[in-house]
């Protein structure tokens, strides 16, 4: 199964600790593309304004 995730959500389970119940109530928030995903995680409190700041430097400096 984990090779079925997103690497974005494997960083926030893995590098952040979020919950799999938190990613999965902000995951029906998104778009498929997960573009907004971690705009809805700081919205509905999930993550701090730290982890959000290290969410944007993760997704700048992934390849794919």
């Amino acid at each position: 199964m984990e090779t079925t995730l997103h690497p974005l959500v494997l960083f926030l389970r893995d590098e952040l600790s979020l919950s799999t119940d938190a990613i999965a109530l902000a995951l029906q928030q998104c778009d498929p593309t997960l573009s907004v995903l971690p705009m809805v995680l700081w919205q509905y409190g999930l993550i701090t304004l730290h982890q959000l700041d290290q969410i944007f430097d993760w997704l700048e400096a992934y390849p794919g």
